[in-house]
């Protein structure tokens, strides 16, 4: 007997689908809110999950984006129910890795044929599992959290020290990473030969995206702020899963849309704001892609400071010395604590 998961908040409608399911002969399990339906998904196991979007605590999104990330129940087959009918929320459910979509109120028939289907097609996907395991585990990746799953679990497993050179600008762009641990730099040469960083990556970034479809080399070159660890897979196998799972590409382009958007920023902030505004800014940088926000101190050189920021050291020495002394951050072993986010956002 196939077990569903039920995770509605609303009682009378809960119960009503339970009593359709269970005399349809599935046996039910049922969670009123987000939260717990997560706790009950990753200790039951069920055969599908069913479940609205509307939810207290935790809402659908996020019940399946958890499930999703979790090796032992990212498989499951979900189908979202709701009342949201509007074209970009069926998208955004469909897009994070949702298998159907069913908006209320439906028919009964409609709800045991969306059923049927999906507990059928993750037959046939164990049955493919036992026959071909490697390329049902390529065909199941749905979203961009699987994607890293997958890196982290198949990737090849690099390591680099501080200051060494991960590839160089016009090597082979064969590869693509996964950071797992530390912070990378990209960079570029002027043409008096400057170094000028034009990106930072930090853990659970991709790195060494190229074109997929040309065979370019890499237009910068990637070197480790500090020890880092990486998860590489071929660029033809990355290609490959993009092509079976069209929903990745979305949120790559996303991805990809939101480096481009703070690489103007910060093209534009090096053109035109003062030393104290690129020092600022390029501080809540660090702070974010390093840190993730959390209240840690920066250990990061000048020099590379300088280098994002667009300008000269001495000049950041000096305003660093200047925020130290307003008690915006503090100082510790040239390691630097970001104190006051919201002042330094006001810095211009």
């Amino acid at each position: 007997m196939k077990k569903i998961l039920l995770v509605e908040d609303d009682i009378s409608l809960r119960e009503n689908v339970a009593e359709l399911l269970e005399l349809s002969g599935f046996n039910v399990c049922s969670a009123s809110n987000g939260r717990i339906a997560v706790d009950m998904a990753k200790k039951e196991l069920p055969d599908l999950v069913l479940c609205d979007i509307m939810m207290p605590e935790l809402d659908g999104y996020g019940v399946l984006e958890e499930l999703s990330s979790d090796k032992s129940t990212r498989h499951i087959p979900f189908i979202f129910v709701s009342a949201k009918t509007e074209k970009q929320d069926v998208r955004r459910g469909m897009n994070l890795g949702a298998d159907d979509y069913l908006t209320k109120p439906f028919e009964e028939e409609e709800l045991l044929s969306a059923i049927e289907c999906r507990l059928e097609k993750a037959k046939q996907m164990d049955t493919l599992l036992k026959e071909r395991p490697e390329q049902v585990r390529e065909d199941e990746i749905r979203t961009l959290n699987e994607l890293k799953n997958f890196f982290d679990d198949h990737g090849e497993q690099f390591s680099f020290k501080k200051d060494e050179v991960i590839y160089n600008s016009g090597d082979h762009s064969n590869m693509v990473f996964l950071i797992l641990k530390g912070v990378v730099k990209g960079c570029s040469l002027d043409e008096e030969g400057k170094e000028l960083i034009t990106s930072i990556y930090a853990e659970d970034d991709f790195l060494g995206f190229t074109s997929l479809t040309d065979h370019l080399p890499y237009q910068e070159y990637a070197i480790a702020i500090d020890d880092v660890e990486l998860a590489g897979i071929s660029k033809e196998k990355v290609k490959a899963i993009i092509e079976d799972n069209k929903s990745i590409s979305l949120e790559l382009m996303d991805v990809i849309a939101g480096n481009l958007t703070e690489i103007k920023k910060q093209l534009l902030q090096m053109a035109y704001s003062s030393v104290r505004k690129k020092t600022a800014q390029t501080l809540l940088l660090f702070s974010k892609a390093i840190n993730r926000d959390k209240q840690q101190a920066l250990k990061i050189t000048r020099s590379d400071l300088a280098g994002v920021a667009g300008i000269a050291t001495e000049s950041l020495i000096r305003t660093l010395s200047d925020f130290k002394q307003e008690g915006l951050i503090a100082i510790e072993n040239r390691n630097i604590l970001v104190l006051d986010k919201e002042a330094l956002e006001q810095v211009h």
